[in-house]
């Protein structure tokens, strides 16, 4: 049977990401119009909504795109920014009693710092009874106290993808879909060494990728069964000792990538991990030549992480009822199945998968739900409640990876060594630890 593992404020794993995985039709999106989406201020009347979604241009345009379709009122002016920026922006605003932000859009971790901020939307969530919100995902979304606080928006994990040319090399007795970290170890080494000496394993370790959420999410978890408290032990210098192989099994110009699918459609590699929403090109327009499956189990499990966005209103927003409009209107099923199609986030509301998704977004489905239903699945959540220290926290994990990976150093010193510089941020912040750790107050390395 498969382990139930909860979340803080009784939130469990099956109510996450197994939401909606039948198929369905879904109407196709319409052609834009009604809506400004030119970004900064859209001007008197606006809707100005911050996010720290859809940063990258493509995934702007897209969005902007569901935006001017699906939204016909009122007027929206969509700003993407970075983490720390949105945090900055958010307190700075409503500590100076200048709102001029209507609508926000961010992770879990990304609101939960702001929470006292956040307007009551207890009634918009009880307005939208038709959506099928999961229970588990209404709770999360109370930010640990008994107000709703933000209307869940969409949600998304990480997956490899797997161009079928590195199957001949997949050792014996493995399952591609049910691959431990010692069999991808084995096969991305059998791999380099039929072929000519050249890995075909790639890695988002650029200026902008998302590796951090792997040493945060997947490999420590899945090795220690924690991310921050286990930082430093054991089982940690294990994991690390681990990675070190499979960089070296690994493209080396993988510190370069931000993203994996460019890299996978040149063929510069053949298997790669990353979010959903980086992989949703990565097939092209074949995608029979291609698999999308579970990342690794290690000792302790399969660890991945969750990303769980929502929608909330500060106080005092300007346009704060123009802004419920929009939240009502981007928890509707035909958006909730056009941001799957377009920008690969699932849904976060009982709407189906529809049946004319891209190639690659069909196969990140099947592996999002295989995932998600592993026996001894370990949920992570990306770090909640240190706000603009984000960046911080997530270069403490990159620390490690450049001194172990690239420099050579000893790992036990290197984690000593980073240990003490995140209990240094973390005893500043004060917050309870977040998932898989254990939800003491204050979180710290031990």
């Amino acid at each position: 049977m498969t382990n139930r593992i909860k979340l803080h404020s009784g939130i469990s794993r099956r109510g996450l990401l197994g939401l909606g995985l039948g198929v369905a039709a879904a109407p196709a999106l319409t052609a834009c119009g009604g809506v400004s989406t030119s970004g900064a201020d859209g001007g008197e009347g606006a809707v100005n909504f911050l996010s720290t979604q859809f940063t990258q241009v493509e995934e702007r345009q897209r969005f902007e795109k569901i935006l001017g379709a699906r939204v016909s009122s009122p007027k929206v002016a969509f700003n993407p920014v970075d983490a720390p920026t949105f945090a900055t922006t958010v307190k700075s605003q409503l500590d100076a009693g200048k709102v001029q932000l209507s609508l926000l859009g961010g992770l879990h971790g990304d609101l939960a710092p702001h929470a006292e901020r956040l307007t009551d939307l207890g009634d918009v969530l009880g307005s939208l009874g038709d959506r099928g919100f999961s229970s588990d995902l209404t709770d999360l979304a109370k930010l640990s106290g008994d107000t709703t606080r933000y209307v869940p928006w969409m949600q998304a994990t990480y997956v490899l993808a797997v161009n079928k040319k590195a199957l001949e090399w997949l050792p014996s007795g493995a399952d591609v879909q049910k691959l431990t970290y010692d069999q991808l170890l084995s096969w991305m080494t059998s791999a380099r060494q039929a072929n000519g000496n050249k890995p075909v394993f790639g890695f988002p370790a650029g200026p902008k990728g998302l590796y951090h959420r792997f040493f945060q999410g997947f490999l420590l978890p899945s090795f220690t069964g924690g991310q921050i408290t286990t930082f430093r032990g054991r089982d940690a210098a294990v994991a690390w000792d681990y990675m070190k192989q499979l960089w070296a099994q690994t493209v080396p110009a993988s510190t370069n990538y931000d993203s994996m699918q460019e890299p996978l459609q040149r063929g510069e590699v053949l298997v790669a991990w990353d979010h959903v929403a980086r992989l949703r090109d990565a097939p092209g327009d074949k995608p029979d030549d291609w698999l999308m499956v579970p990342a690794p189990r290690g000792p302790r499990g399969l660890g991945y992480m969750l990303v769980v966005a929502g929608l909330a209103i500060p106080e005092g927003a300007p346009e704060a009822d123009k802004a419920k409009e929009v939240i009502k209107a981007l928890t509707t099923g035909e958006v909730q199945a056009d941001v799957l199609r377009e920008n690969a986030f699932f849904p976060v509301t009982g709407a189906e998968i529809p049946a004319d998704l891209p190639g690659a977004v069909k196969l990140e489905a099947g592996a999002v739900k295989a995932q998600q239903e592993a026996d001894g699945a370990i949920v992570s959540l990306p770090p909640v409640g240190v706000g603009a220290r984000d960046g911080e926290v997530g270069q403490i994990f990159k620390n490690v990876f450049k001194e172990v990976c690239l420099d050579g150093k000893p790992v036990q010193g290197v984690l000593d060594a980073q240990a003490t510089q995140l209990n240094a941020i973390l005893d500043e912040l004060k917050v309870p630890c977040w998932r898989p750790d254990p939800g003491d107050n204050p979180c710290r390395v031990v």
